[in-house]
């Protein structure tokens, strides 16, 4: 098995998602569902990277927008390159969590969860914040399985087609 072709298809795999999730979210708010039926919505943030070309000829551009206007990021997908970084804001009842995610490899970094109290009350557990921590961190995993396991259901279905249509659609519109 020849594993930079896996590797490319990877990336391929996860630039879709990212586009097809930026896509998704640019015009409405979309509502996602956990298995204990909690809602949650996911948007870009600031941060969004693009990147087009092959060996040494590849270019990527990196747009941080405080007001989150990445037009200069779309104007790239225009030009055929493909989402390779972003920064996804899970939001949840009035918690939020604020991540990086690679195409490459799906790595998730710099993930910020919603802030926990800092206060320690007499009798409270010691491992009572590490608990509530690890619970966030894993709330964030959760959704991202949902999200991804969405766009993988959407992506082998007889839809695809269709939903990239109206991608194209959106980024030249």
């Amino acid at each position: 098995m020849d594993l930079s072709l896996v590797e490319r298809e990877n990336v391929l795999l996860g630039q879709d998602f990212l586009t097809w999730l930026w896509f998704k979210t640019d015009n409405d708010t979309v509502l996602f569902s956990l298995a204990d039926k909690r809602t949650f919505t996911v948007h870009m943030e600031q941060r969004v990277s693009v990147q087009g070309g092959e060996g040494e000829g590849i270019e990527t551009a990196t747009v941080s927008s405080p007001r989150g206007e990445l037009t200069e990021a779309k104007t790239g997908l225009r030009t055929g390159k493909k989402v390779n970084k972003a920064q996804l804001l899970f939001t949840m009842d009035q918690d939020q969590w604020l991540v990086q995610v690679s195409a490459a490899d799906f790595g998730l970094s710099g993930l910020k969860p919603p802030k926990i109290s800092a206060k320690d009350d007499e009798g409270d557990d010691p491992d009572a914040k590490f608990l509530e921590k690890m619970f966030l961190l894993e709330r964030c995993l959760e959704m991202f399985d949902v999200v991804f396991t969405q766009f993988l259901a959407l992506r082998m279905s007889r839809d695809w087609a269709e939903e990239t249509a109206r991608v194209g659609r959106w980024i030249n519109g």
